[in-house]
């Protein structure tokens, strides 16, 4: 957790990009593809901390999504998400697979976590009043979305698909390690 503590509440800047990307690049042992929204107010900063931190070993594309504007503001649509209009994808730097590029992994991964994890939650009474409580929760919902919730796709826990766990963790060894 200490090194997601340096991220937690920063801006879309390049200083925290550039850490950001080079915490992510040092992780990987292979060359990745990675894909990011085309969001003007950050793109030119991960582009640069791509660059840096991958160099030319990255294969990077960029996804656009264009929203329907809502004209509807009611009370009732106020959070409902707008509905996607277009979808552009362009390569940023090496060689991306332009058909895996999507960013729908990692929003899908973001909306879960605010599911399972209140805290995350926009208008909830489910706040920690200590950073090392927050840390606690959303480190205690990472090991169990990776070590016990067996996960349709890969027909077992994404620690196991990863090699990183031989058998499937019950809730029970999951409190026993985090209380240890």
């Amino acid at each position: 957790m200490d090194e997601i503590r340096g991220y937690i509440g920063k801006k879309r800047d390049s200083e925290t990009a550039n850490a950001f990307v080079a915490d992510v690049a040092k992780r990987l042992r292979n060359r990745v593809q990675l894909s990011t929204a085309g969001l003007k107010a950050y793109l030119e900063a991960y582009v640069e901390a791509v660059e840096l931190a991958f160099g030319s070993e990255v294969d990077y594309a960029k996804v656009i999504k264009t929203y329907e504007q809502d004209q509807d503001k009611t009370r009732e649509r106020r959070y409902s998400p707008a509905k996607v209009v277009t979808i552009e994808k362009r390569a940023v730097m090496g060689n991306p697979d332009m058909e895996a590029a999507n960013t729908s992994y990692v929003e899908r991964l973001n909306a879960t976590t605010r599911q399972h994890v209140r805290r995350l939650t926009r208008l909830t009474h489910a706040f920690s009043k200590k950073l090392e409580n927050f840390e606690a929760a959303v480190a205690l919902h990472f090991a169990y979305y990776n070590l016990v919730k067996r996960h349709i796709t890969f027909r077992c826990t994404p620690a196991m698909a990863a090699g990183v766990a031989s058998s499937q963790w019950s809730v029970k060894r999951l409190v026993e390690v985090a209380t240890a």
